[in-house]
């Protein structure tokens, strides 16, 4: 496939840029048409502030001391880490959670859930929020305010929290994803306030289940400040350009709609956008991306259509918004190699940028990229040289090589240090495998009968292992897989995506019922993309309904249409899922969706 292909020359450049732990990657469109890539390490404080406008630099030949000539950009396009790694590292902006009186404690009970069914010394995961405040309300499930706002109380409560320095606040009440009257009275006391973060359920989940509906809405709270940092920073360098961010959906959005919520799966979105575009394009439809970084390795199912997780958990957080189906294993080309006296093991430590693998010239751990070095997988001369104290440098094979001898030497089993370095490797290998299994073979899906798409900048060097480990015959490398997620940037449609819970049991009465809903939802997703200056004949919608049997809790998401297509598609899917399907077994519609689509640009 040739990417410049059916591409009108343009008169100014544009930058599709992935942020991601170790690299920072940058494809740039000329003025001309023509493509053009660029690599740098995401974390270099003695050379650069931040890696994506220092990217947007080197190919605009722009000294650090001179102002980003925005009148030569059309368009910036990025994916981030941020929003994830504030996160993983609990570095999020204090936040006020505030909630319905006796409901204080339900996001530390969360489901009562075990993953670790064994573990004698449960250490539970640190909540975002740091207080909670209960206000005296109660709306019941039917609408019936069995509580009036006590308006007074929660103002002094939120005072209090103000004036201890808390900025940041989620607003979370029982059955206001529905009944939002008193979220809305108190969203209004909060801005009053002078909150600056104020996320309240009924905009950013409005779906059923208090606990999943609570995290995310706190989520956001917590998550929303440091994304808008970093987008403020952005946007002060490249002035009025037009600035996009990437959703964990995998549809752009203006930078100033961007959420934390929204932000998770920046980057991994994009590379399932670049995988897609690139592979259909070259007549594959059923693929298993394999998207190894620096840091970890992100893995997707692809067999005709996105697949969306609209119920995720990560690092201890239940997430109710719409992402990527991917799943991430701590196997990336940074991750850290131990020999604990009895076995090897291969992460889920990273080395990340700074200091990086041994061989980066900064003092780093060895690492799965030592291991390529070791085994000349990796060859440090035909690498990019941005290492050492002035960014000039090629990576140092030789303290990889001394590394493994001296590891070697320890375990003392009396393996060659290339035998060493092929063991952490082969581990490497098994867990990417394994990662892939999970979202394929334990779902029901023939992997035999797909390619393996590779990509992100470690992936050419395993792809071939992974694909025997699995069976699969066929692996498809696009000629700018090592920056594929940036070039999915590009690639990729703005989207707006709404949510509505509606608990209907299924019928013909209840469709045409529906389709009023449907089209206030169409048009609230058109407003938000006309204002971002998209034009509406260009805009597209997808319909979704969310199905489950009655008396069920697992409803499973299909496309919406008339009966008997909703019906069949559920009963496939459940088939898929679950091995059986209830024919003549009541359904109910838990959920509609509406996703509006303009096509990039």
């Amino acid at each position: 496939m040739n990417p410049e292909a059916n591409k009108e020359p343009l008169s100014r450049w544009q930058f599709w840029i992935d942020r991601g732990g170790t690299f920072t990657d940058v494809v740039a469109r000329r003025p001309d048409g023509s493509l053009v890539i660029h690599k740098l390490l995401s974390e270099n404080p003695e050379q650069y502030p931040d890696a994506a406008i220092q990217g947007i630099r080197d190919l605009l030949n722009v000294g650090a001391e001179a102002p980003v000539p925005a009148d030569q950009i059309e368009a910036v396009k990025m994916g981030t880490t941020v929003a994830t790694n504030a996160l993983l590292e609990r570095k999020g902006d204090r936040t006020l959670l505030v909630t319905t009186k006796g409901f204080g404690d339900a996001l530390r009970i969360g489901y009562q859930n075990r993953p670790r069914l064994f573990d004698l010394n449960i250490q539970l995961p640190e909540l975002l929020h740091e207080r909670v405040i209960e206000v005296e309300e109660r709306i019941s499930a039917q609408g019936e305010v069995l509580q009036s706002l006590d308006e007074q109380q929660a103002h002094l409560a939120m005072q209090d929290a103000f004036d201890e320095g808390f900025k940041s606040v989620a607003i979370v009440l029982m059955h206001g994803y529905r009944y939002a009257a008193h979220e809305v009275r108190l969203k209004d006391i909060a801005l009053a306030l002078g909150f600056s973060q104020v996320s309240v359920s009924h905009e950013v989940s409005p779906l059923m289940k208090l606990v999943g509906r609570g995290d995310t809405t706190v989520l956001d709270a917590y998550l929303s400040p440091v994304l808008r940092r970093y987008v403020d920073q952005v946007a002060a360098e490249v002035q009025d350009t037009r600035l996009m961010f990437m959703q964990s959906n995998g549809g752009l959005t203006d930078a100033w709609k961007f959420q934390g919520k929204d932000a998770i799966l920046s980057g991994p979105a994009g590379g399932v956008v670049g995988m897609v575009n690139t592979a259909r394009a070259a007549g594959l439809h059923k693929l298993i991306g394999f998207d190894m970084g620096g840091t970890s390795t992100d893995v997707s199912h692809y067999a005709g259509e996105f697949e969306r997780a609209f119920e995720t958990q990560i690092s201890g957080v239940r997430i109710r918004a719409p992402m990527m189906r991917i799943h991430t294993v701590a196997a990336g080309g940074g991750s850290i190699l131990t020999f604990d006296g009895s076995r090897y093991r291969v992460g889920p430590e990273s080395a990340a940028a700074n200091p990086g693998p041994a061989c980066y010239r900064r003092g780093g751990p060895l690492t799965v990229t030592d291991c390529n070095v070791m085994l000349g997988t990796i060859q440090p001369d035909h690498f990019p040289q941005v290492f050492g104290p002035g960014a000039n440098q090629p990576l140092d094979g030789a303290v990889a090589r001394a590394g493994f001898a001296e590891l070697a030497e320890r375990i003392g089993d009396g393996r060659t240090p290339e035998q060493v370095a092929d063991g952490f490797l082969t581990i490497a290998i098994e867990n990417m495998a394994n990662a892939i299994k999970e979202i394929s073979v334990q779902r029901g899906y023939d992997v035999t009968e797909y390619a393996l798409c590779c990509f992100g900048g470690a992936g050419g060097q395993h792809a071939c292992l992974v694909a025997d480990s699995l069976g699969i015959e066929s692996v498809f490398i696009h000629p700018f897989a090592g920056v594929l997620s940036a070039y999915g940037m590009g690639l990729a449609d703005t989207r707006a995506l709404r949510e509505e819970t509606i608990e209907v049991r299924l019928s013909e009465e209840a469709l045409s019922e529906l389709e009023i809903r449907y089209r206030a939802m169409e048009n609230d997703a058109l407003r938000e993309l006309l204002d971002q200056d998209l034009q509406e004949a260009a805009v597209t919608y997808i319909r979704g309904v969310h199905v489950r049997y009655e008396g069920t809790d697992t409803a499973l998401p299909v496309v919406s249409g008339d009966l008997a297509t909703i019906t069949q598609a559920f009963e496939d899917s459940h088939r898929q899922h679950f091995g059986f399907a209830d024919r003549g077994r009541t359904l109910v519609v838990e959920t509609i969706t509406v996703e509006a689509i303009s096509a990039a640009a």
